[in-house]
């Protein structure tokens, strides 16, 4: 027999390499480093060992958080503001940031984040770096302090709280002595900068090298980390709609003093979250929180928005250099847009709407974020209000009972504990959960050890023993932090969950089953162009699944729609709906009731019925892209201007001279490049002779593309409109419209 011999260096290699594609030598840590020589295999062992920091682990145990923008948007109702606005457009009379934590807390919500600095640069805390900001209002005649009313009642109701502070400032952008991109040179500098009479009681001290910007943006955070209780996250905004001058951060400064201060607390934007990648609540199938990085993460300062698919695959991993743990932040708002505006004409989302976004984003490995406007009033508006302790009722009615608490099977998957746990080491990974009844369920929650074990699982299902043999009754991909998976309600004593592929060995901590009594669906209203309007159960516009919660098979259970076209809300004794109605105008209102129970309102204002309208003129169109296609009632089709097309306008003949009040755009689902931002309104009374009546502007379209209303100053009497686009988001050059409506007095 011949003998091979390895030399001692090289054997010891290979046995290292042995080992790390095993697993077994590899410790678990946040960010773990690709080395050049790393097989695929060895790669995937290290993924299956990045885990979460202890912070980053308590941000996902909060789960369901609240935003919370407010400042002079809320009284100019833009989404955006320019930095030039008076501070004294910001009339507050009152405040009750007792009713926003009740609220929030009805809701089931652990953590607020406050935007106490949004990009127009006005503050809601009284800063010694700064008037521009709630010290130059009338509010409590100056003396006002919304982040330290809003810490008190935080720690009076329990929940923790968050700073959102933006980095981008208009206001020092557009002021004469502002500090933003003004060129000053980096020089060493103490933070905090000390104002006479106004002493810290923190006397911690930073030495940084820093503009005059930076500097700025530290003694800032140096103050709402200081002197309003314990701050859980620092929220960094991407966005930025000016700059100037080169300005640069100093994030490793800022960094350093948040670690520092804020010991606790993770900062978003930035290594510990990271963007979902849209506004809209749209979630993935498949969130990993393993994620690659071209560079160390840990000393990086700048993070690009994610916005792929797909980020935690296998192939994913591949093409990092590092690998680490960073988890999603899902983030929408409750109204369109992220500021109030008014209560009648500003949409609130639904109970339904906002539960099925908890679920998939909670239950989709992620943190579910939801903005929460308050009024010019200092309140959340009623209907908010009442969303919210509808949505915290429905979360408590379907999560606050585990059915399967006295079932039989390993303990430290039942013991709902995440510091206990099953390695499943064996080559059929499964666990079997028998109840001692049957019991009904639609919903079943897994968790994994991901604080020792990191994410593993990549393929699973749900079975049932149904018929005598089992049966496939739910399936997914990861499961993370939590996975909830939603399917048709069964009725078994014996439940199985099999893990079909994973990285290394997974570690399940927690296995439940729950029931959700299903409700009666949202709807959804859509008209044509004759007018005749159709009502039925609602389609996501992001085309996530219902689960099994078969809408339309409701309604042929004793599900009947009742509508309204006087404004006032439906109920068992309006109007039944049977089929298409004939509607000319006005604001329709719906709802499904079942068995008594009543679903959510669903509410649209339609304006004038296009079937008379014609196309004047159009400065130009692409392909299939015709001019018609902007008023054919069909959101799916979209009028597209010509790239070299300068003028962009449109010119419609209603027919019939009306008494107009506002106009309707809608920007295409499936086109985001050409997005109308600003533009002028024109009226003829030939259709060849124009007079402007009208300019508007669209703010934050390019993350919230959402229909958007410009009331005009004045009622306008035409039958000859056009509109032309002055501005297109991102500075691009096509103009697209899905859908043009005008609203009629």
């Amino acid at each position: 027999m011949k003998k091979i011999f390895i030399a001692a260096p090289l054997m010891a290699m290979f046995c290292l390499n042995a080992r790390a594609q095993s697993g077994e030598s590899i410790k678990p840590k946040n960010t773990i480093e690709i080395s050049a020589g790393d097989t695929k295999a060895t790669i995937i062992a290290k993924a299956a060992h990045v885990v979460p920091t202890a912070n980053q682990l308590s941000a996902l145990k909060n789960e369901f958080i609240a935003f919370i923008h407010f400042g002079p948007n809320t009284f100019t109702r833009m989404e955006w503001g320019n930095g030039k606005e008076d501070p004294k457009i910001f009339d507050l009379k009152q405040l009750d940031t007792e009713q926003w934590c009740q609220a929030m807390k009805a809701a089931g919500m652990k953590m607020v984040i406050l935007t106490v600095k949004h990009h127009d640069g006005f503050v809601l805390w009284q800063s010694r770096y700064t008037t521009h900001g709630i010290m130059s209002t009338g509010f409590q005649k100056g003396q006002g302090d919304i982040l330290k009313d809003l810490s008190a009642s935080c720690k009076k109701h329990g929940l923790k709280l968050g700073i959102y502070l933006s980095p981008a400032d208009l206001f020092q952008i557009e002021s004469p002595t502002g500090l933003y991109g003004n060129l000053s040179k980096v020089t060493k500098r103490t933070i905090p900068r000390q104002v006479s009479g106004r002493p810290f009681a923190n006397k911690t001290k930073f030495e940084f090298e820093v503009d005059d910007y930076n500097e700025y943006f530290l003694n800032q955070l140096f103050e709402v980390l200081t002197e309003y209780g314990q701050v859980d996250e620092v929220w960094f905004d991407g966005a930025h709609p000016k700059t100037k001058g080169g300005q640069t951060y100093n994030y490793a400064a800022w960094k350093k003093l948040i670690h520092t201060l804020a010991p606790k607390a993770v900062i978003f934007g930035k290594e510990d979250i990271r963007w979902c990648g849209n506004e809209a609540g749209a979630t993935r199938d498949t969130e990993w929180n393993v994620i690659p990085y071209t560079e160390n993460p840990n000393t990086a300062s700048n993070f690009p928005d994610m916005t792929n698919e797909s980020l935690g695959s296998r192939e994913d991993l591949y093409k990092g250099k590092y690998l680490h743990y960073q988890q999603a932040e899902t983030n929408t708002s409750i109204r369109e847009g992220w500021f109030y505006r008014d209560d009648e004409k500003q949409k609130v989302r639904s109970t339904d709407d906002v539960f099925d976004i908890y679920e998939r984003a909670v239950g989709g490995n992620s943190t579910f974020l939801l903005n929460i406007p308050p009024n010019r009033d200092g309140k959340f508006s009623p209907e908010d209000v009442k969303v919210l302790n509808e949505v915290g009722k429905r979360i408590n009615e379907t999560y606050g009972k585990n059915l399967f608490a006295n079932a039989k099977g390993p303990k430290q998957v039942l013991d709902n504990s995440m510091g206990t746990y099953l390695l499943l080491t064996k080559p059929e990974k499964s666990i079997e959960i028998v109840t001692g009844k049957p019991v009904t369920i639609n919903r079943i929650v897994l968790q994994e050890a991901i604080a020792s074990h990191s994410e593993r699982v990549e393929e699973h299902v749900i079975e049932a023993w149904l018929g005598n043999k089992w049966q496939k009754i739910a399936s997914a991909t990861n499961v993370g932090y939590k996975r909830i998976l939603r399917f048709p309600e069964v009725t078994s004593s014996k439940f199985r969950l099999k893990v079909l592929s994973s990285r290394e060995n997974p570690a399940i901590a927690t296995i439940e089953a729950h029931y959700y009594r299903p409700k009666p669906p949202q709807l959804q209203m859509n008209r044509d162009v004759n007018g005749l309007l159709t009502i039925s159960p609602k389609t996501h516009e992001f085309g996530w699944k219902p689960h099994g919660q078969d809408a339309t098979g409701n309604l042929s259970n004793g599900t009947v729609i009742y509508y309204t076209t006087d404004g006032t809300e439906p109920t068992a004794a309006s109007k039944k709906y049977t089929g298409p109605v004939s509607i000319s105008k006005g604001e329709i209102k719906a709802i499904a009731i079942a068995n008594k129970d009543k679903g959510s309102i669903a509410a649209e204002t339609f304006g004038l019925v296009k079937k008379d309208w014609k196309l004047l003129t159009v400065s130009s169109e692409v392909n299939a892209n015709k001019g018609a296609k902007a008023f054919d009632a069909d959101k799916r089709s979209y009028w597209l201007s010509e790239v070299a097309d300068e003028n962009r306008q449109i010119a419609i003949d209603l027919g019939n001279t009306y008494h107009l009040t506002a106009f309707v755009y809608t920007p295409p689902k499936n086109f985001l490049d050409g997005m109308m931002e600003k533009g002028i309104v024109q009226v003829s009374n030939d259709g060849k002779n124009w007079q402007t009546v009208d300019n508007f502007e669209f703010g934050n379209l390019i993350n919230d593309p959402t229909p958007r209303t410009k009331y005009f100053k004045q009622p306008i009497s035409a039958r000859y409109i056009q509109v032309q686009a002055t501005g297109i988001t991102g500075n691009k050059k096509s103009l697209a419209i899905a859908e043009l409506d005008f609203l009629e007095k």
